[in-house]
């Protein structure tokens, strides 16, 4: 059994409905275009931002490796007082430095600067992946956007349909059918309309997220200028790519950490040595005859010590060392091949993208745009039905989609190319790669 809703909930209702479509419309959107959306999601992304906190942590670690041990401060005392030997007591100050042999100091700064520049290129890479991530964000908003031009273009064009038929009934020219069937086709025009909006939402969120935009704001796009058709060959592009990718960087430094680390392995097995200076104060008395006789004497020495290195050597440390580096050996040597298959397959990608793209400018849009035109023409002399009109509405919305669809697919595939270089395509076109 319905019941009516009470006027106050109405009344709420209706107010959280203005309220967050209120929200929504004062939303402040700022249109970017797509270098300036990279260079503000590199300044701003949150997860870059964490990144190079852990950047300044690895630079840390070379002010520690740096540093040499603290010396040690000891101070012992003994006294007779409780076992009966009141007058008998000592003391004793002693400083004792170690110091590092066999080279640690060099070798430990040495390691930790190789980490450092790991580190450096790791987040070199990162920001690399974020231009990628953002560079497809901004192609798919534009598609979005695209699309729903493009869906107001096809209501305008069911809208005309619609007014022509009524006019043609009024003079009756046609039946009321052909009106019912416009009238219908305007309607289903309209619906992708308003889809296409809606559409546009998550994925202008997804883009605000990436450049780092503060809640209340949002990105817009603009179409990139028209690009010309990039012909570098594959292997200019490969070589390009080995000299420019940051993550072949920070593995060929983690190789290079590995040998430093193996080599301070080696120097750890070189026992440190002690070095101490103590001075000591001992108080006593002497039985001699019936007499007593006090004694007070203070000494300096030197203390040197040095553990002997008969069973631990650093066996396990050296091993160790060797199994990282032999692991950062081949993770580079995997990637050198990686690298090179990538670059291939996206190089044939942006090809393919790029021959599709010039099918649909050359020869299927101006045909398609030509047909439109005819077939609406006849319709108005009479001399085609509107099924027809109606069928060649559809297949210039399609087509046109279609069409924005291999715009985008070359735009990622741009992305995706630059991501696999390393670098930009103006950079290397200006360049002359071949």
């Amino acid at each position: 059994m319905s019941r009516a809703v009470s006027l106050p909930v109405a009344v709420l209702l209706l107010l959280a409905v203005t309220g967050a479509s209120a929200g929504n419309a004062l939303a402040e959107t700022r249109t970017f275009t797509l270098t300036e959306a990279v260079e503000h999601a590199l300044a701003h992304n949150g997860e870059l931002k964490a990144a190079r906190s852990g950047h300044e942590a690895a630079q840390a670690g070379t002010v520690r490796a740096g540093l040499y041990p603290n010396p040690v401060l000891e101070l012992e005392g003994a006294t007779g007082a409780l076992t009966g030997s009141s007058n008998e007591s000592s003391m004793e100050l002693a400083i004792s430095q170690e110091v590092l042999l066999g080279g640690k100091r060099t070798k430990r700064l040495a390691a930790a600067e190789r980490e450092v520049e790991a580190v450096r290129w790791w987040l070199a890479d990162r920001e690399r992946l974020t231009a990628l991530e953002v560079k497809t964000a901004y192609a798919d908003l534009l598609l979005a956007q695209q699309r729903l031009d493009l869906a107001k273009q096809a209501a305008e064009l069911g809208s005309r349909l619609l007014a022509l038929t009524r006019e043609r009934f009024a003079a009756g020219d046609i039946p009321e059918l052909e009106v019912n069937l416009a009238r219908v086709e305007a309607a289903r025009s309209d619906s992708e309309r308003v889809a296409a909006e809606r559409e546009i939402v998550p994925v202008r969120s997804r883009l605000s997220t990436l450049m780092g935009l503060e809640p209340g704001h949002e990105a817009a796009v603009v179409a990139p200028p028209d690009e010309k058709p990039f012909t570098a060959g594959v292997a200019g592009l490969v070589t390009r790519a080995r000299e420019h990718r940051p993550d072949l960087k920070a593995l060929a430094a983690e190789q290079a950490k590995g040998e430093a680390e193996v080599s301070l392995a080696r120097s750890e097995g070189v026992p440190n040595l002690t070095v101490g200076l103590f001075v000591a104060h001992e108080r006593s008395t002497d039985a001699i005859g019936t007499g007593e006789e006090k004694t007070r004497d203070t000494i300096m020495g030197v203390r040197l010590s040095l553990p002997l290195p008969l069973f631990d050597r650093n066996q396990a440390g050296i091993r160790e060392a060797g199994a990282r580096r032999g692991g950062a050996e081949a993770r580079f040597g995997a990637a050198r091949t990686a690298l090179e298959r990538d670059v291939e397959a996206e190089h044939a990608r942006m090809a393919a993208a790029e021959e599709v793209l010039c099918l649909y400018a050359k020869d299927i849009l101006p045909r398609l745009k030509e047909n439109l035109a005819l077939v609406q023409e006849a319709y108005g002399l009479g001399e085609a039905g509107i099924l027809a009109v109606i069928e060649e509405q559809k297949k210039y919305v399609e087509v046109h989609g279609a069409y924005l669809a291999a715009v985008h697919a070359r735009q990622t595939a741009r992305a995706r190319l630059e991501a696999a270089l390393g670098a930009s395509l103006d950079e290397l076109t200006t360049g002359g790669t071949q």
